[in-house]
Parts: structure tokens; C-alpha cells; sequence
């Protein structure tokens, strides 16, 4: 392992995504080594670009622009905790599981939430987190919440499509 190496950090803005960005940047402040913090998006799942209007279709590069944006604004508070670290705000177009593995190439440690915005209600680790733990290329760290329920309910459009048991 390339002791100089970056932390690679998944985030989707839930709970156990904020806990871990927490977590990753305290471990890269330790380490002095920089972050990637990553937000991979589809275009199902990407925010409206600026450029949208009814009818047209904006580029790839207006959506990754967007989710870029997303990610710059909701990560900005707990990236000011910690101005020592270098970080590198990326947003890969390609789902989150397969994006993180590929960033774990080039890495010496993925942190993700134990959870993400989609699934299941009641899962306790969620599929993106899983693919990591099985199949990235360097160590995988996964975050707990620090309190509450480690599996709330989801409010995920899948989960309002299903009726609760």
C-alpha cells in the first residue's frame, strides 16, 4: 500500500454518508494525505441541470456540472472542519458501487456509509457499501451512525412504491 495515497470517501448526503466524510477527513488529517470525494450519478438519479428546459436534452457534462454543484454545497460545512486536508470533488457518470471500486485502484482506503439514499427499509448494509467491502482494491472502512437506528426507514422512491409489511 502507497502510504501517500489518497482516501477515496463515497457520498450521497445521508446520515451515514455525513458520518463517514467526517470520519475519512479526520483519518486523511492524520495521515496527511488528500481526499477524493466522490459522488458517482446516473442520469436517473442526477439532479436538473441549470441548462434543462422542456424538450431538450442537456449534455452529460451540464449533469455532472449539477451533481458537482449538489455535492460542493451539501459537503461544504463538514469539509470547513477540516482546511488541512487537499480535497478533490469528483462525480463520476456511472453507478456508485462500480465507481468507488474503480477509485479504489489508485487508493489505500474507501470510506463509505454503511447505508446510502436508496434500498430497502431495514437493511443494516446497503448494496453500494457491500459491492465496495467485496470488491475494492485497497481497504474498505465502513461507517456506522454514531447513534439512532442503524437501519431507519428509507424514503427512497422504491421504498414508496412497496407498501410497508
Amino acid at each position: 500500500m502507497d502510504e501517500s495515497a489518497p482516501i477515496v470517501i463515497g457520498y450521497d448526503d445521508s446520515a451515514f454518508a455525513r458520518q463517514a466524510l467526517r470520519r475519512g477527513l479526520a483519518l486523511a488529517a492524520k495521515l496527511g494525505v488528500p481526499v477524493r470525494l466522490i459522488r458517482a450519478w446516473t442520469i436517473s438519479n442526477a439532479p436538473r441541470p441549470k441548462t434543462w428546459e422542456p424538450g431538450f436534452v442537456p449534455p452529460v457534462d451540464d449533469y455532472r456540472n449539477a451533481v458537482l454543484d449538489d455535492l460542493t454545497a451539501q459537503a461544504a460545512a463538514i469539509l470547513a472542519e477540516f482546511p488541512q486536508v487537499e480535497v478533490n470533488l469528483e462525480a463520476p457518470h456511472g453507478a456508485a458501487g462500480p465507481e468507488l471500486i474503480k477509485a479504489s485502484a489508485d487508493a489505500q482506503l474507501v470510506v463509505v456509509g454503511t447505508r446510502g439514499l436508496g434500498g430497502f427499509s431495514g437493511l443494516l448494509l446497503g448494496s453500494v457499501s457491500n459491492q465496495v467491502v467485496e470488491h475494492a482494491r485497497c481497504d474498505v472502512l465502513v461507517v456506522r451512525r454514531t447513534g439512532g437506528d442503524q437501519a431507519p426507514p428509507r424514503t427512497a422512491m422504491l421504498d414508496q412504491a412497496i407498501p410497508p409489511a
